[in-house]
């Protein structure tokens, strides 16, 4: 009888070993949340002003410096950042940060409800000011489709 009991607690060592291989499925379900999480938080960040950007289809400048971006909401407000400030403050705030420098780029986001009129008031205000580099965003959109050309009558297919 002690042979058999033997036997068991033998086959029981042997089958129960310690795990040694790592479960990466945790891992991947944390990651992937994070993912999601960054995703989501990624265009908030952007800029706190609310501005409806028209849409173009003009390819991206290329940048060399990060450039100073200038919001202007649908009723007229500007805000530098996330900042509001009044017209007449904008050159002098705009120098601060710019060290001095005319060749910083300077983006003007104006909304597409916004009177052109207002829109141009400010890059005036901006060039008088001594910067050189003044450009407007746009939203880019979708390209359209390219149109197959059209068979010609007399090829065969």
């Amino acid at each position: 009888m002690a042979a058999p009991l033997l036997g068991r607690a033998a086959n029981r060592r042997g089958r129960y070993r310690p795990l040694a291989d790592i479960n990466v499925t945790p891992l991947v379900d944390v990651m992937l949340v994070l993912l999601i999480i960054f995703m989501v938080t990624a265009p908030l960040l952007t800029s706190g002003v609310t501005v409806d950007l028209p849409k173009a289809n003009a390819q991206p400048l290329n940048q060399d410096a990060t450039p100073i971006t200038l919001s202007i909401d649908a009723a007229g407000r500007i805000y530098l950042a996330d900042t509001r400030i009044p017209l007449d403050e904008l050159v002098a705030k705009l120098r601060a940060i710019a060290h001095n420098n005319p060749n910083r780029r300077i983006f003007v986001r104006g909304d597409r409800r916004l009177p052109y009129g207002r829109i141009m008031e400010v890059m005036a205000l901006i060039t008088d000011g001594g910067f050189t580099k003044v450009a407007l965003l746009a939203e880019a959109t979708v390209p359209p489709r390219a149109v197959p050309a059209a068979k010609s009558a007399g090829s065969k297919g």
